[in-house]
């Protein structure tokens, strides 16, 4: 795992095409682990701040009991209908970790707030000519991969 600034130092372009993408929308999706351990998929804002990627919610929420439970989380960038062109659709972004919850924190008073640590960063986007994917994606130690798919 790494927090968001080791990757952005790590990848720093790879980084920023990750930010436009989640920072071009102000609504995203968030799955947790229910206790039942099935999937809870959730609307979220995200926070790029100095101390790294963050998801906040109102206390109480079942979201957070899910992340204080099991950790594990994927986050999914907003994403935009390609015009009739697919190849300026700009892609979406996707990000797999682990929730840490931040004690400390100057979010309203009774929220939660939660770091999240990667394990996995990916970019899906249509090539040129639109016949393919391209999908990359980073993991902790190992880079950038790229992969086309048909």
């Amino acid at each position: 795992m790494a927090s968001w600034n080791d990757f952005a130092a790590e990848e720093p372009a790879f980084a920023q095409r990750v930010l436009a993408l989640f920072t071009a929308h102000k609504h995203h999706t968030m799955a947790t682990v229910r206790k039942d351990g099935a999937p809870r998929i959730s609307g979220t804002e995200v926070d790029f701040g100095e101390d790294g990627l963050a998801v906040g919610m109102m206390g109480g929420s079942l979201r957070a009991a899910d992340l204080r439970r099991d950790g594990r989380v994927a986050l999914h960038s907003s994403t935009a209908d390609p015009d009739d062109d697919p190849t300026f659709w700009p892609g979406d972004a996707k990000i797999h970790g682990k929730a840490v919850e931040v004690q400390q924190h100057t979010g309203p008073s009774g929220s939660d707030r939660f770091l999240i640590d990667l394990n996995e960063v990916v970019i899906t986007r249509v090539g040129t000519p639109a016949d393919h994917l391209i999908i990359e994606a980073w993991h902790p130690g190992r880079g950038v991969d790229r992969l086309e798919r048909r």
